[in-house]
């Protein structure tokens, strides 16, 4: 099922196979769509490599308790020949003009996570060193 231009719902399926849910559905569609507004922008397509997560497989990998991968609100993200700095300022960038949805920004090693919250949260994750507020 195709729910922006560039993104489709299979893209954000659990990684142990379970699909979104139903009750969901509007929370992976707003999260697809302000991660259209980015590929838009950077002209680059976005792979997501964890999106929706079961409480199981959250629990399995030692997530956060209230993730907001538990309700299909939250995409880890890797765009080719970009670092996951350059993903973080373009998100921050978008979100400060109003063009994203107000959301939590995690900075980490090999990725930049993303979330549509509705409220500004920024982190870095481990082994990342050095953080500043915005």
């Amino acid at each position: 099922m195709k729910l922006t231009e560039n993104f489709s719902l299979h893209e954000f399926k659990c990684r142990d196979g379970s699909v979104v849910p139903e009750e969901l559905m509007d929370n992976v569609k707003e999260l697809a769509e302000n991660l259209q507004v980015l590929r838009d922008f950077i002209g680059k397509p976005i792979t997501v490599i964890s999106g929706y997560r079961s409480p199981s497989y959250n629990k399995k990998i030692d997530g956060a308790r209230r993730s907001q991968h538990l309700l299909a609100k939250a995409g880890d993200l890797i765009v080719k020949d970009m670092t996951p700095d350059e993903v973080k300022a373009a998100i921050v960038q978008l979100i400060k003009e109003g063009k994203m949805k107000k959301g939590g920004v995690g900075l980490y090693t090999h990725f930049t996570h993303y979330d549509v919250r509705g409220f500004n949260r920024r982190w870095y994750g481990k082994g990342i060193k050095d953080y500043q507020k915005e």
